[in-house]
């Protein structure tokens, strides 16, 4: 059993549940335990960083230094906060002034942050941790006939990581693969969704949106795999919005990757929070 710290981050408490869910029954089939932190925080999301910079980092370190205590790898699910989680830990390995300053807070609450703790993506922890072939093993479903478009996203490739391509990666590709879904050749798979941008200029982030979905359609996908919770809220909840302002007509559904890993691994639907979302993706799967 391989055993790691976890960080739901707070979009998984409610707008994320069925990540939250599938993560943790797909991760239970493969051996793998999740660990929940304890009285974890907020990583302060995009805004905060910009905006008290020594807090952000504060709040980032407090639940770095918790996963230390427990001396786990700290696998998180969202790529925001893992972009924030693992340049916090780099950066304060880096600046051992701001760490001691930081350090100075974090015994209130008797912790300390020292710079062991490993941050991992989930997708990391499922593709090369446990391994695509060790995976290909577990699968009892193939998800045979299914054209998934793999969208990684702008944040989850951003730390660059030593012999990491992170300008032509491919394990996304490789587990959907290895659960028998056909990955399909996605071209703006990198880009950004236009996140909080939504917020500050609405059509440029919904025209984001729409060539990202676009892409898929011609693409001939039938679903589109995400790894984040705020790309998955945008390429979702926005369609009808983009549908309305471009005059489209788009009704793709948007699964997360651990989803589709569940179904493959013979986890019933309903566990995997399969049912929940706003462009049903029953049709879709009820082919597989």
């Amino acid at each position: 059993m391989r055993t790691y710290s976890y960080y739901p981050g707070c979009t998984l408490e409610k707008m994320a549940a069925s990540y939250h869910a599938s993560a943790v029954e797909s991760a239970r089939r493969l051996g793998v335990e999740l660990r929940e932190l304890e009285d974890w925080n907020c990583c302060g999301a995009t805004a905060y960083f910009h905006v008290d910079e020594i807090l952000a980092y504060t709040l980032c370190a407090r639940n770095l230094a918790m996963a230390e205590k427990e001396g786990l790898d700290l696998a998180v699910p969202c790529s925001g906060c893992y972009k924030n989680m693992y340049f916090a830990g780099a950066h304060l390995k880096k600046d051992p002034d701001l760490a001691e300053h930081i350090n100075s807070a974090l015994q209130e609450d008797g912790l300390q942050f020292r710079g062991t703790v490993r941050v991992k993506h989930l997708m990391e922890v499922f593709a090369v941790d446990v391994g695509i072939a060790e995976i290909r093993k577990h699968v009892t479903h193939p998800l045979k006939d299914l054209r998934a478009a793999p969208y990684y996203g702008c944040q989850i490739v951003r730390p660059r990581k030593d012999h990491e391509d992170t300008e032509q990666p491919h394990f996304f590709e490789d587990l959907l693969s290895a659960i028998g879904a056909t990955a399909v050749d996605y071209l703006p798979r990198l880009r950004c969704c236009g996140g909080s941008l939504i917020v500050t200029s609405r059509r440029a982030a919904l025209a984001m949106v729409r060539d990202l979905l676009q892409h898929a359609v011609d693409a001939r996908a039938d679903v589109i795999a995400t790894v984040c919770p705020l790309c998955q809220v945008n390429l979702e909840c926005y369609q009808r919005h983009v549908n309305r302002v471009f005059g489209t007509a788009f009704a793709v559904p948007i699964l997360y990757f651990t989803q589709l890993l569940g179904l493959a691994l013979g986890i019933p639907a309903r566990q995997l929070g399969i049912g929940t979302e706003l462009v049903p993706a029953a049709p879709v799967l009820s082919r597989v």
